[in-house]
Protein backbone atom coordinates (compact mmCIF):
# COMPACT_ATOMS: atom_id res chain seq x y z
CA UNK A 1 0.00 0.00 0.00
CA UNK A 2 1.16 3.22 -1.03
CA UNK A 3 0.18 6.38 1.96
CA UNK A 4 -0.55 9.63 0.47
CA UNK A 5 1.31 12.00 2.90
CA UNK A 6 -0.83 15.27 1.83
CA UNK A 7 -3.31 16.42 -0.89
CA UNK A 8 -4.27 20.19 -2.30
CA UNK A 9 -7.27 20.83 -4.29
CA UNK A 10 -5.32 23.01 -7.46
CA UNK A 11 -8.72 23.64 -9.36
CA UNK A 12 -11.91 22.99 -9.66
CA UNK A 13 -11.79 19.83 -11.37
CA UNK A 14 -8.23 18.99 -10.10
CA UNK A 15 -6.33 17.96 -7.05
CA UNK A 16 -2.32 17.28 -6.15
CA UNK A 17 -1.29 14.52 -3.91
CA UNK A 18 2.33 13.70 -2.04
CA UNK A 19 2.23 10.12 -2.50
CA UNK A 20 5.10 7.86 -0.61
CA UNK A 21 6.79 5.73 -3.28
CA UNK A 22 10.40 6.00 -2.44
CA UNK A 23 11.64 3.05 -5.49
CA UNK A 24 10.00 5.62 -7.81
CA UNK A 25 10.94 8.52 -6.33
CA UNK A 26 14.44 7.19 -7.10
CA UNK A 27 14.55 6.52 -10.30
CA UNK A 28 12.41 8.38 -11.97
CA UNK A 29 12.87 10.76 -14.85
CA UNK A 30 11.41 13.94 -16.51
CA UNK A 31 8.31 12.80 -18.77
CA UNK A 32 7.93 9.44 -16.74
CA UNK A 33 4.89 8.32 -15.17
CA UNK A 34 3.06 5.67 -12.81
CA UNK A 35 0.01 3.64 -12.75
CA UNK A 36 -2.19 3.69 -10.16
CA UNK A 37 -4.73 1.57 -8.76
CA UNK A 38 -6.73 3.00 -6.01
CA UNK A 39 -7.70 -0.43 -4.59
CA UNK A 40 -8.29 -4.16 -4.95
CA UNK A 41 -11.58 -3.76 -7.87
CA UNK A 42 -9.89 -0.01 -9.40
CA UNK A 43 -8.45 0.03 -12.97
CA UNK A 44 -5.53 1.04 -13.66
CA UNK A 45 -4.69 4.86 -14.96
CA UNK A 46 -1.29 6.38 -16.09
CA UNK A 47 -0.53 9.60 -14.43
CA UNK A 48 2.63 11.97 -14.56
CA UNK A 49 5.09 12.10 -12.10
CA UNK A 50 4.89 15.76 -11.90
CA UNK A 51 7.86 16.37 -9.18
CA UNK A 52 9.77 13.77 -6.82
CA UNK A 53 11.73 14.14 -3.77
CA UNK A 54 14.17 11.38 -3.77
CA UNK A 55 15.45 11.88 0.03
CA UNK A 56 11.99 11.73 0.98
CA UNK A 57 10.88 9.07 -1.01
CA UNK A 58 7.89 11.12 -2.34
CA UNK A 59 6.18 11.80 -5.51
CA UNK A 60 4.10 14.13 -6.93
CA UNK A 61 0.93 13.27 -8.81
CA UNK A 62 -1.85 15.80 -10.20
CA UNK A 63 -5.30 14.23 -11.11
CA UNK A 64 -7.82 15.82 -13.65
CA UNK A 65 -11.50 14.86 -12.52
CA UNK A 66 -12.84 13.24 -15.70
CA UNK A 67 -13.83 9.67 -15.53
CA UNK A 68 -15.06 7.65 -12.64
CA UNK A 69 -11.38 6.66 -11.58
CA UNK A 70 -10.18 9.94 -11.01
CA UNK A 71 -13.53 11.25 -9.12
CA UNK A 72 -13.09 8.33 -6.97
CA UNK A 73 -9.40 9.17 -6.33
CA UNK A 74 -10.39 12.82 -5.93
CA UNK A 75 -12.38 11.99 -2.52
CA UNK A 76 -8.99 10.71 -1.36
CA UNK A 77 -7.49 12.78 1.87
CA UNK A 78 -3.77 12.69 3.66
CA UNK A 79 -3.66 9.40 5.53
CA UNK A 80 -5.41 6.99 2.70
CA UNK A 81 -3.22 4.82 0.96
CA UNK A 82 -3.57 3.58 -2.86
CA UNK A 83 -3.12 -0.24 -3.80
CA UNK A 84 -0.60 -0.18 -6.71
CA UNK A 85 2.00 2.94 -7.48
CA UNK A 86 3.91 1.30 -10.36
CA UNK A 87 6.73 2.90 -12.42
CA UNK A 88 8.65 4.71 -13.27
CA UNK A 89 6.94 3.85 -16.86
CA UNK A 90 7.54 5.46 -20.33
CA UNK A 91 10.89 6.92 -21.80
CA UNK A 92 12.24 9.71 -20.40
CA UNK A 93 11.71 12.85 -21.93
CA UNK A 94 15.31 13.77 -23.99
CA UNK A 95 17.36 16.72 -22.28
CA UNK A 96 20.35 18.35 -23.65
CA UNK A 97 21.39 21.87 -24.42
CA UNK A 98 19.10 22.67 -27.17
CA UNK A 99 19.78 26.41 -27.13
CA UNK A 100 16.34 27.93 -26.96
CA UNK A 101 13.44 25.89 -26.10
CA UNK A 102 10.00 26.76 -26.06
CA UNK A 103 7.75 25.01 -23.53
CA UNK A 104 4.17 25.23 -24.08
CA UNK A 105 1.92 23.71 -21.54
CA UNK A 106 -2.09 24.00 -22.10
CA UNK A 107 -4.75 23.16 -19.26
CA UNK A 108 -3.65 20.38 -17.55
CA UNK A 109 -0.85 20.13 -18.91
CA UNK A 110 0.68 22.47 -17.39
CA UNK A 111 1.94 20.13 -14.80
CA UNK A 112 3.16 17.81 -16.89
CA UNK A 113 5.44 20.37 -18.89
CA UNK A 114 6.88 21.45 -15.66
CA UNK A 115 9.52 18.94 -14.97
CA UNK A 116 10.02 18.81 -18.49
CA UNK A 117 11.14 22.48 -18.76
CA UNK A 118 12.95 22.23 -15.25
CA UNK A 119 15.22 19.75 -16.89
CA UNK A 120 15.94 21.65 -20.00
CA UNK A 121 16.67 24.84 -17.87
CA UNK A 122 19.14 22.83 -15.75
CA UNK A 123 20.84 22.00 -18.85
CA UNK A 124 21.42 25.46 -19.90
CA UNK A 125 18.30 25.69 -22.08
CA UNK A 126 16.92 29.22 -22.33
CA UNK A 127 13.14 28.37 -21.66
CA UNK A 128 10.27 30.19 -23.27
CA UNK A 129 7.49 29.37 -21.40
CA UNK A 130 3.80 29.45 -22.44
CA UNK A 131 0.91 28.12 -20.90
CA UNK A 132 -3.03 28.29 -21.49
CA UNK A 133 -5.94 27.10 -20.19
CA UNK A 134 -10.05 28.03 -20.60
CA UNK A 135 -10.28 30.88 -18.16
CA UNK A 136 -7.94 31.88 -15.11
CA UNK A 137 -9.68 29.52 -12.36
CA UNK A 138 -7.93 26.35 -14.59
CA UNK A 139 -4.65 27.60 -14.75
CA UNK A 140 -2.26 25.30 -12.66
CA UNK A 141 1.48 25.70 -11.59
CA UNK A 142 1.84 28.91 -12.77
CA UNK A 143 4.45 30.41 -10.80
CA UNK A 144 6.37 27.10 -10.65
CA UNK A 145 6.81 27.48 -14.78
CA UNK A 146 7.30 31.07 -14.37
CA UNK A 147 10.20 30.76 -12.30
CA UNK A 148 12.20 28.57 -14.43
CA UNK A 149 11.38 30.40 -17.56
CA UNK A 150 13.80 33.12 -19.17
CA UNK A 151 10.52 34.48 -20.89
CA UNK A 152 7.09 33.62 -20.07
CA UNK A 153 3.52 33.98 -21.70
CA UNK A 154 0.11 33.55 -20.18
CA UNK A 155 -3.12 32.92 -22.64
CA UNK A 156 -6.81 32.23 -21.52
CA UNK A 157 -9.43 31.52 -23.75
CA UNK A 158 -11.91 34.11 -22.39
CA UNK A 159 -9.14 36.99 -21.74
CA UNK A 160 -9.48 36.84 -17.44
CA UNK A 161 -5.40 36.11 -17.53
CA UNK A 162 -2.58 37.51 -19.50
CA UNK A 163 -3.11 37.34 -23.37
CA UNK A 164 -6.56 36.55 -24.69
CA UNK A 165 -6.39 33.52 -26.47
CA UNK A 166 -4.10 30.21 -27.09
CA UNK A 167 -0.84 29.13 -26.37
CA UNK A 168 -0.23 28.47 -30.42
CA UNK A 169 -0.71 32.56 -31.04
CA UNK A 170 1.89 32.98 -29.03
CA UNK A 171 3.98 30.85 -31.07
CA UNK A 172 3.39 31.95 -34.19
CA UNK A 173 4.44 35.53 -33.25
CA UNK A 174 8.33 33.76 -31.86
CA UNK A 175 8.11 32.00 -35.72
CA UNK A 176 7.03 35.02 -37.67
CA UNK A 177 9.69 37.07 -35.88
CA UNK A 178 12.26 34.71 -36.38
CA UNK A 179 13.14 34.71 -33.08
CA UNK A 180 15.85 31.83 -32.49
CA UNK A 181 14.16 28.83 -31.67
CA UNK A 182 15.92 25.56 -31.61
CA UNK A 183 13.29 23.39 -30.31
CA UNK A 184 9.10 22.51 -29.19
CA UNK A 185 7.80 20.84 -26.65
CA UNK A 186 4.30 20.55 -25.50
CA UNK A 187 1.80 19.00 -23.58
CA UNK A 188 -1.79 18.94 -22.86
CA UNK A 189 -5.08 18.40 -24.63
CA UNK A 190 -4.87 16.90 -28.02
CA UNK A 191 -6.58 19.31 -29.93
CA UNK A 192 -3.70 22.09 -28.88
CA UNK A 193 -1.29 19.58 -29.64
CA UNK A 194 -2.14 19.01 -33.02
CA UNK A 195 -2.56 22.73 -33.60
CA UNK A 196 0.66 23.61 -32.06
CA UNK A 197 2.05 20.99 -34.48
CA UNK A 198 0.48 22.71 -37.91
CA UNK A 199 2.27 26.19 -36.45
CA UNK A 200 5.59 24.59 -36.56
CA UNK A 201 6.05 22.35 -39.30
CA UNK A 202 6.01 24.97 -41.87
CA UNK A 203 9.26 26.55 -40.13
CA UNK A 204 10.76 23.14 -39.79
CA UNK A 205 11.12 23.57 -36.13
CA UNK A 206 11.92 20.09 -34.13
CA UNK A 207 8.42 19.63 -32.01
CA UNK A 208 8.01 16.96 -29.76
CA UNK A 209 4.80 16.14 -27.83
CA UNK A 210 3.79 13.76 -24.34
CA UNK A 211 0.71 12.02 -26.05
CA UNK A 212 -1.95 10.53 -23.63
CA UNK A 213 -3.53 8.01 -25.49
CA UNK A 214 -6.05 5.87 -23.73
CA UNK A 215 -3.95 3.44 -21.93
CA UNK A 216 -4.57 0.04 -19.86
CA UNK A 217 -1.79 -2.50 -18.66
CA UNK A 218 1.23 0.01 -19.73
CA UNK A 219 3.69 -2.27 -20.31
CA UNK A 220 2.89 -3.14 -24.08
CA UNK A 221 1.29 -6.03 -24.27
CA UNK A 222 -2.29 -4.55 -24.31
CA UNK A 223 -2.01 -2.51 -27.56
CA UNK A 224 -4.77 -0.20 -26.65
CA UNK A 225 -2.41 3.05 -26.28
CA UNK A 226 -1.29 2.60 -30.00
CA UNK A 227 -0.28 5.62 -32.34
CA UNK A 228 1.05 5.86 -35.24
CA UNK A 229 4.22 8.04 -35.68
CA UNK A 230 6.26 8.06 -38.97
CA UNK A 231 4.03 5.63 -40.38
CA UNK A 232 4.79 2.85 -37.58
CA UNK A 233 2.45 1.01 -35.33
CA UNK A 234 3.94 2.27 -31.83
CA UNK A 235 2.66 2.45 -28.21
CA UNK A 236 2.43 4.88 -26.18
CA UNK A 237 3.66 3.29 -22.75
CA UNK A 238 6.90 1.84 -24.27
CA UNK A 239 8.16 3.59 -27.26
CA UNK A 240 6.87 7.03 -25.38
CA UNK A 241 5.29 9.25 -24.45
CA UNK A 242 7.53 11.45 -26.24
CA UNK A 243 7.54 11.71 -29.98
CA UNK A 244 8.30 13.70 -32.83
CA UNK A 245 4.79 16.03 -33.33
CA UNK A 246 5.45 16.21 -36.94
CA UNK A 247 5.35 12.53 -37.39
CA UNK A 248 2.36 11.13 -35.52
CA UNK A 249 -0.72 10.59 -37.14
CA UNK A 250 -3.38 13.23 -35.71
CA UNK A 251 -6.95 11.92 -37.28
CA UNK A 252 -6.27 8.72 -35.80
CA UNK A 253 -5.16 9.65 -32.32
CA UNK A 254 -8.03 11.98 -31.97
CA UNK A 255 -10.47 9.09 -33.33
CA UNK A 256 -9.13 6.59 -31.25
CA UNK A 257 -9.83 9.03 -27.98
CA UNK A 258 -13.12 8.99 -28.60
CA UNK A 259 -13.55 5.49 -28.36
CA UNK A 260 -14.27 4.43 -24.66
CA UNK A 261 -16.40 7.71 -24.27
CA UNK A 262 -19.80 6.59 -24.05
CA UNK A 263 -18.52 3.06 -21.41
CA UNK A 264 -16.47 6.07 -19.34
CA UNK A 265 -19.64 8.38 -19.14
CA UNK A 266 -21.83 5.25 -17.78
CA UNK A 267 -19.15 4.41 -15.47
CA UNK A 268 -19.35 7.86 -14.19
CA UNK A 269 -22.85 7.77 -13.59
CA UNK A 270 -22.79 4.68 -11.79
CA UNK A 271 -20.11 5.97 -9.69
CA UNK A 272 -22.21 9.37 -9.28
CA UNK A 273 -24.95 7.15 -8.08
CA UNK A 274 -23.93 4.87 -5.72
CA UNK A 275 -21.35 7.85 -3.79
CA UNK A 276 -25.52 9.18 -3.64
CA UNK A 277 -27.20 6.34 -2.24
CA UNK A 278 -24.05 5.96 0.00
CA UNK A 279 -25.00 9.09 2.04
CA UNK A 280 -28.94 8.60 1.78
Amino acid sequence: MYKILATDVLTANSKLFVVEAPHVARKALPGQFVVVVINETGERIPLTIADQDKEAGTITIIVQQIGKTSFQMSTLEAGDTLAVVAGPMGIPSHIQNYGVVAALGGGFGMAAMYPIARALKQAGNKIIGIIGARNESLLIWEDRLREISDEFFVTTDDGSKGRKGFVTQVLQEKLEAKEQLDMVFGVGPVPMMRAMTRTTLPYGTKTIVSLNPVMIDATGLCGVCRVTVGGETKFACVDGPDFDAHQVDWDQLVARQALFVPEEKLALARFEEQRAQAKA
